[in-house]
């Protein structure tokens, strides 16, 4: 089965992210799928608009850590290939959009933050889950969220992991657009086909000149973040974390 489902129709590039049955959870291979469809993408002349979504009941659930080798392939390749995806994401010039329904953690938040534009279902669940096994936010969200929300929601988001519904997102400006589950489909299709409808060299100048107000630090963030990760990755705490989300228990910390 492909990883990453990619269609072109319409100058819309669809990429679903296609491991349902892991919540759609970042392997290697999808990991490098899709920035490769990323890069590739403003080659296409056909192309306006890019959508980025998740087949199931989820967005993306983060890094894959699942099973007996699952912490062994989070490291420094990992931390490289989610900060891939989202500077290909921030520098393509066209829009990109992140239909969210379901769960969108760890660097699935990340990833859906870093979009232009994030359409959420009521379903939806935006949850920075890095302090639950002992690390911290990557994938830029140190920036994009703090930029969106705020410094105290952002702590709150990132030291406390607490999950913000599709509605709470909403609100506290995390995304751009709010949908129930009826008219999910309909909101996506009328933002991307607004998106589509304008001026393609406006809206790449639109993007750059806001990414650059709104996230001025984004490549010194995704720089902390690889360091500070990559240390917090041989501690003790990190190991006992992912261990603890492994047996389905709470982690006891140690500080080492």
């Amino acid at each position: 089965m492909d990883e990453l489902l990619v269609r072109r129709e319409d100058g819309v590039l669809t990429l679903t992210l296609n491991r349902p049955d892991r919540l759609n959870a970042l392997s290697d291979t999808l990991a490098d799928a899709l920035a490769a469809e990323l890069e590739e993408a403003t080659s296409y002349d056909d192309v306006r608009v890019v959508v980025l979504r998740g087949a199931g009941r989820a967005f993306c659930a983060g890094a894959d850590i699942s099973g007996a080798s699952g912490p062994k392939r989070l490291d420094v390749r990992a931390l490289d290939r989610a900060n891939r995806i989202v500077r290909a994401i921030t520098r393509l010039d066209r829009p990109v959009v992140a239909a969210v329904h379901g769960s969108a953690a760890g660097v699935g938040c990340s990833m859906a933050l870093a979009c232009d534009l994030a359409v959420a279902a009521e379903s939806a669940s935006f949850l920075l889950a890095f302090a639950r096994i002992g690390l911290m936010p990557d994938g830029g969200s140190t920036v994009t969220v703090a930029a969106s929300i705020g410094r105290a929601r952002a702590m709150r988001m990132a030291m406390l992991a607490e999950p913000l519904t599709g509605r709470e997102a909403y609100d506290a400006g995390l995304v751009s657009h709010l949908a129930d589950e009826d008219s999910f489909e309909i909101v996506v299709s009328e933002v991307v086909g607004r998106l589509g409808a304008g001026a393609p060299l406006g809206l790449a100048a639109t993007k750059r000149a806001l990414n650059a107000a709104a996230y001025a630090g984004l490549d010194g963030a995704l720089e902390r973040e690889r360091t500070g990760q990559s240390i917090l990755l041989g501690t003790a705490d990190a190991a006992e974390g992912m261990r603890a989300f492994e047996e389905r228990r709470r982690p006891d910390f140690s500080g080492q």
